[in-house]
């Protein structure tokens, strides 16, 4: 969005404000770049609308660290964000399958029970800065790989989606 369209957008909203009651658990508007968008089943929270955010708005999660190896570097990396589950959450969204879609148009999908049975994050951070599109960022879904055998296969690579877009809740 453009720095106009946000002004309008949060003006209008401040006017609207006292004939509005607050929702609980309603997210905050994004005050920079949206970098995520969650779409679908994410009622709760939104009252039917997306779900965005800004990367501020994902600083504010609580952050996993982990390290780990993966087909796509040399040597072990470290991943920092929050927890795909904890985003989901955020979101209200519930539902049975999530659809990643990267910047590039690579499509996976992932079963909502693999949320949150596994640890995987919504990476913001590779060895404590921030990713570039041309490295994988702003935004990866990574596994920890290295702390369970069955999450080096080719199944859960698959599921992280680099230069993540939006995820669609089914």
């Amino acid at each position: 969005m453009n720095r106009i369209f946000r002004t309008v957008l949060r003006l209008a909203l401040c006017l609207a404000a006292p004939l509005v009651p607050p929702v609980a658990g309603a997210l905050d508007l994004p005050a920079d770049a949206i970098v995520l968008t969650i779409s679908g089943n994410v009622t709760e929270a939104n009252k039917g609308a997306d779900a965005v955010f800004d990367m501020k708005m994902l600083e504010k999660l609580p952050q996993k660290t982990f390290s780990t190896r993966s087909p796509w570097f040399p040597d072990a990396m470290t991943f920092t964000g929050p927890l795909l589950r904890d985003v989901l959450a955020a979101a209200g969204a519930k539902g049975k399958t999530i659809l990643a879609l990267a910047l590039n148009d690579y499509k996976t999908e992932i079963p909502f029970d693999d949320v949150l049975r596994q640890d995987a994050i919504i990476a913001r951070l590779m060895n404590d800065k921030p990713m570039p599109v041309r490295a994988k960022g702003p935004l990866f879904i990574v596994y920890p790989y290295d702390s369970k055998s069955e999450l080096r296969s080719e199944i859960y690579y698959n599921r992280s989606a680099w230069q993540l877009k939006a995820l669609t809740v089914r």
